[in-house]
């Protein structure tokens, strides 16, 4: 697991009141966070009798006659029981959908390989590039003055956590922004709509990001309503969870009705499972693609898949620059900080640890600073190995392509730690017996680029390729635009649909190419009555 706190952190905790008392014994029992349906028009009477109650209320979805809440097994069990209430059931959780890869600083502009892949290049050939149509990003806020989104036609947000949707202290949402839209502006990197696409962030995750932050159906259920409000086109959510929910699937029914198209993320476990919201109908479900055209051994497969699109070391935009290196023979490495390693920076040789197993103890590395191969040990056993060795620093290289993030699982009295990638580490080793200095330091608020992996960063491009074909036309519906993308889709896997792949890969140019002579209709997979 990564490091989760990129910039200072401003954590979410849901926390209830309890107050010895002034409130029903029953209280204190854990509360639980659930959806409840009321009948039309006693939506004060429901609030009422769970603020009565001592419950907490999260969210008033008045156009599902819904509310969120927070309240113990007896008293959802009693509300259930009320004459004004339709149903009761739970508020499933929603995670984030994608994970750094590698390091992919940029100087000059690079066109990362996903959005050739997506044809978007052709469509701009044609003069339609996205402009006029507004996606709304459900993530983790955004860096809005990094160079390659600041010149963006309008953005906006909204912010469920904090008072800082335009601040990313995890870095997913303005990763997936990019893609989206990234500017053409000779540095950096490019999106799939060139800086023309107008955008909304609405951010649902704390800046403690994947496996930390973590938000409810309903939170998502309100987001989507302010992407509405704030006259969204398409929703791009790179957000995923196991549990579906009925209030969730009918707000998401409602908003295709009102010609909105979303986008989600199939999700990152690599098996049959249906995660949400992208297998409700009324969402297209996204999987990912290596540069291969591969499906992603990650990417979740099921006959909701309906779209796939590049997920693999995918190069867009973050909101910092690394501040952790080793510097040895005249070069610099970046790196990240291993999770839970103490800041601060070492000198001493540099020596080959290889894999740093405590079965294979080193000659001398009293004093070193000692490079370690991945594999076979967890960090934690490697980082031990050194300290038990008297070395004063590890820097831990890949044994895969691309730099990752690494823990050390729990706090305490460890050495300087810090990860590289496989080409960095194994070029370091050139320098085995020189002085070198290992730095981890949290990183620096700037313009930043990383190439990461996951459905998350698929999700995007779908959402891209969408805002090109709209802006060709903007009369055309949510179900045209669908239907056009499914229809031409770069068949992959099996023949036809599959489990995998869906379509296929979302093609911009063919789908352009297809709305030409299309008919008014549903399309393919629209919402079922």
């Amino acid at each position: 697991m990564r490091k989760p706190v990129r910039l200072p952190v401003l954590a979410l905790l849901l926390t209830v009141a309890l107050v010895m008392g002034a409130l029903p014994m029953a209280f204190a029992e854990p509360a639980e966070r659930v959806l409840i349906e009321y009948m039309p028009g006693k939506g004060a009477q429901v609030r009422n009798s769970v603020q009565a109650a001592g419950g907490q209320v999260h969210h008033e979805l008045d156009r599902i006659n819904t509310i969120a809440v927070s309240v113990t097994d007896r008293w959802a069990n009693r509300l259930a029981k009320d004459p004004n209430v339709v149903m009761v059931e739970a508020d499933p959780l929603r995670y984030l959908a994608g994970k750094p890869a590698q390091d992919g600083e940029t100087t000059t502009q690079v066109v990362p390989w996903g959005i050739e892949a997506v044809q978007a290049p052709e469509v701009w050939a044609e003069g339609f590039e996205g402009e006029g149509v507004k996606v709304c990003v459900i993530d983790t806020g955004l860096y809005a003055e990094h160079e390659d989104l600041i010149g963006l036609p309008s953005i906006g947000g909204y912010s469920q956590v904090d008072d800082e949707w335009n601040f990313d202290g995890y870095g997913h949402g303005t990763h997936c922004t990019g893609t989206i839209g990234a500017v053409d502006n000779e540095v950096g990197v490019i999106g799939v709509s060139p800086g023309k696409v107008d955008i909304f962030m609405v951010k649902i995750f704390d800046n403690a990001g994947e496996w930390v932050s973590k938000a409810h159906a309903s939170d998502l259920i309100e987001a989507a309503f302010i992407c509405a409000d704030n006259g969204a086109n398409i929703i791009s959510m790179s957000l995923s969870g196991t549990n579906k929910s009925g209030k969730e699937r009918m707000a998401f029914e409602s908003l295709y009705e009102q010609g909105i198209l979303s986008v989600a993320a199939a999700s990152n476990d690599g098996i049959e499972v249906y995660h949400y919201p992208a297998s409700y109908d009324s969402v297209i479900s996204v999987a990912a693609l290596d540069e291969s055209l591969n499906f992603a051994d990650f990417s979740q497969f099921n006959d909701q898949v309906e779209l796939a699109a590049p997920g693999v070391g995918v190069l867009s935009t973050v909101p910092w620059l690394p501040n952790s290196f080793l510097f040895v023979g005249g070069q610099e490495y970046a790196g990240q900080p291993m999770e839970f390693a103490p800041y601060g920076e070492v000198t001493g040789t540099l020596v080959d640890g290889g894999l740093c197993l405590a079965s294979d103890p080193p000659a001398d590395w009293s004093g070193a600073v000692v490079l370690c191969s991945r594999g076979e040990v967890s960090f934690a056993e490697k980082v031990t190995t050194v300290m038990n060795n008297d070395g004063i620093g590890a820097a831990i290289y890949n044994n895969a392509e691309g730099l990752f993030s690494g823990t050390l699982g729990a706090e305490g009295d460890w050495i300087a730690a810090i990860s590289l990638s496989d080409a960095d580490g194994l070029d370091a080793l050139a320098y085995v017996g020189q002085e070198a200095t290992l730095r981890n330091a949290e990183p620096i608020l700037g313009n930043g680029y990383e190439a990461w992996g996951g459905t998350s960063m698929a999700t995007p491009h779908v959402a891209g390729v969408a805002a090109l074909l709209w802006s060709a036309d903007p009369g055309l519906t949510n179900a045209q635009i669908r239907e056009a993308m499914a229809m031409t889709a770069l068949d992959l896997g099996d023949p036809g649909r599959d489990v995998h792949y869906g379509y296929g890969l979302v093609q911009a140019y063919d789908a352009l190419d297809y709305l030409v002579d299309l008919k008014p209709g549903k399309g393919p997979k629209g919402p079922k009555n």
